[in-house]
C-alpha cells in the first residue's frame, strides 16, 4: 500500500518541523505533501531546505479545506492521510493506518490525540452519532487517513466551510456507505504550546457552519432545525453565567446572540443550494473537482530532471 500524507500548514513554522521530524522518523516510506497557506514566517525556506518532503504546495486561501483538496490532488498514494501541523505521529501511526485501511471492510481511520496536561496526558475517544437513521462516525482532521476511492467518492472536503469541514466530510462517509474505523495504534501528540484558547471564539460560523452542513446533508427537516437551535439554546445559557460573573456585559451576550441566529438562517440558506446544486450522495458542489486553481506555487521533488546529453554530431563525409 502505497501511502501519502498531506500537512496543511498555516504560519506554524516551528510546529510543522517537529510535524515532519516525526513523519520521517516514523513513516519514512511515505510520500509527504505539504501544503503552505499565504505564511509569513519563512515556511517556504525551511521547507525547502529539507529532503524529507516531496511536494510542497503554495497557496492563497487561508480555508484549511482548500488546503487538504489541494494536498489531495496531488498526493499520488493509493492511501492518503491528513496530519496537522501541529501533530507529530507516533512510533505507531503508521503500521496502524496500513494494517486498518488493509481491511477490506475499512475506507477511512482515524485515532486518539494525546494531548499534555497537568496531571498526565488526555485523549479523545470514538465519538458516533445516529442521524435520520444514519450512524456517523466523526473523525479528528489532523490525523486520519482514507483510501484513494472513498475520499474522491465524497468528492474531498467542502471549501464552502471555514469550519466544520471533518464533520461534514464524516457525514458524506457515511451517505455513501464508507466505513470510518478507529484504531488505537492511528494516534498523535498534539502541540498545544501556542493553542489560542480564547473563549471569545466565532460563534456566528460555528453555527453558520452546522446549520449548512445538516440541511445540505439531510435536507430542510424540523429535527435538524430543533438540533440546531437546541445547540445554541444550550451555549447561550452557558454565556449567561458569564454575565452574572461579570465576565461579559449583558450588551455582548445579546450581540452574540443575534449573531448566531443570524447566521443559522445564513447557514441553512447556503446548505439548502449546495443541496440544489448536487443531489448525488456526495453532496459537495464545492469540492475536489470544483475548481483547478488552488496552487499558486508548486514545488515537486518526486522526480528528477531527466539530463539530455548534447548531441555528437556526426563527422562530414
Amino acid at each position: 500500500m502505497e501511502l501519502s500524507v498531506v500537512v496543511p500548514t498555516l504560519n506554524g513554522r516551528e510546529r510543522l518541523a517537529s510535524c515532519l521530524d516525526a513523519l520521517a522518523a516514523y513513516a519514512p516510506d511515505a510520500e509527504v505533501v505539504v501544503v503552505n497557506g499565504p505564511s509569513a514566517d519563512g515556511t517556504t525556506g525551511m521547507i525547502r531546505e529539507r529532503d524529507d518532503v516531496d511536494v510542497l504546495i503554495e497557496v492563497s486561501d487561508r480555508k484549511l479545506n482548500v488546503a487538504r483538496n489541494a494536498g489531495l490532488s496531488t498526493a499520488s498514494g493509493d492511501a492518503i492521510a491528513l496530519v496537522g501541523q501541529d501533530n507529530a505521529v507516533e512510533p505507531t501511526w503508521a503500521e496502524g493506518v496500513r494494517d486498518a485501511l488493509a481491511d477490506a471492510d475499512t475506507d477511512a481511520v482515524t485515532g486518539p490525540v494525546h494531548r499534555s496536561v497537568r496531571a498526565g496526558v488526555t485523549a479523545e475517544t470514538e465519538e458516533s452519532r445516529t442521524i435520520d437513521g444514519r450512524e456517523v462516525t466523526y473523525f479528528e482532521g489532523g490525523n486520519v487517513a482514507f483510501t484513494r476511492e472513498a475520499i474522491e467518492a465524497v468528492d474531498g472536503f467542502d471549501e464552502y466551510l471555514v469550519t466544520g469541514g471533518a464533520r461534514d466530510c464524516a457525514h458524506r462517509l457515511a451517505a455513501n456507505d464508507y466505513e470510518v474505523a478507529w484504531s488505537p495504534s492511528v494516534c498523535v501528540i498534539h502541540d498545544d504550546a501556542d493553542d489560542d484558547e480564547d473563549d471569545d471564539r466565532d460563534w456566528g460560523w460555528k453555527y453558520r457552519a452546522l446549520a449548512y452542513r445538516l440541511v445540505k446533508n439531510y435536507g430542510p427537516r424540523p429535527g435538524v432545525f430543533a438540533r440546531t437551535f437546541r445547540d445554541a439554546v444550550s451555549d447561550a445559557a452557558s454565556n449567561a453565567s458569564d454575565v452574572i460573573r461579570g465576565e461579559q456585559t449583558p450588551s455582548g451576550w445579546i450581540g452574540s446572540g443575534k449573531r448566531v441566529t443570524k447566521s443559522i438562517a445564513v447557514g441553512s440558506k447556503d446548505g439548502l443550494w449546495s443541496r440544489l446544486r448536487d443531489r448525488s450522495d456526495a453532496r459537495n458542489p464545492n469540492g475536489l473537482s470544483a475548481r483547478a486553481d488552488r496552487a499558486v506555487e508548486l514545488y515537486d521533488w518526486r522526480t528528477a530532471p531527466e539530463t539530455v546529453d548534447d548531441p555528437v554530431e556526426e563527422p562530414e563525409q
